[in-house]
């Protein structure tokens, strides 16, 4: 483990193996990273984000933990988390583009489509061959331009539509 810290033996110098202390899964961060991405690819982002939140804490430094923490997070519907470990990554390497494109659709997310019109570019620029990142930059962008009204008024009825305010004699 890094930072110094060591294990409990579980028997002081016998030769056995490390024996993980309570709570702790068993074997070294890489193991738990391997298990954390092999939940995550079966469908259990939850799970995941157990074992590679330990992982990222032993190894703050491993872009390739904190992406993985990051899908998981983004999968298990922590947006807020997801997006500060795709940030992260991105910061630590401009050209990761599946970081980028993370940054973007967490954002996306959280209804800052001008962050996420802004990473989801990015994406597309390194990568224009990816269909999944092109989609979702239009999608931004087209929530973007509704938002700005470039598709003209909502009618009545649609979500945010607010109905004009009528003056005190009734008229409109």
């Amino acid at each position: 483990m890094s930072g110094g810290q060591e294990r409990p033996t579980g028997g002081g110098q016998d030769g056995r193996e490390p024996v993980p202390g309570p709570g702790e899964p068993e074997g070294d961060v890489y193991d738990w990273y391997r298990r954390g991405v092999r939940l995550l690819d079966e469908r259990h982002p939850a799970a995941a984000v157990q074992l590679l939140a330990r992982a990222a804490l032993a190894e703050p430094q491993s872009l390739s933990i904190r992406e993985a923490l990051a899908r998981a997070q983004f999968d298990a519907g922590a947006y807020r988390e997801a997006l500060e470990n795709f940030r992260a990554v991105a910061l630590a390497d401009p050209s990761d583009d599946y970081a980028q494109f993370g940054w973007g659709v967490a954002a996306a997310r959280l209804g800052d489509f001008e962050s996420s019109a802004e990473h989801l570019a990015l994406a597309v620029a390194m990568r224009p061959e990816n269909a999944h990142y092109r989609s979702a930059l239009r999608q931004s962008r087209a929530t973007l331009a509704a938002r700005a009204g470039a598709y003209g008024p909502l009618q009545p009825g649609a979500p945010g539509y607010l109905a004009p305010r009528q003056d005190e004699g009734g008229a409109r």
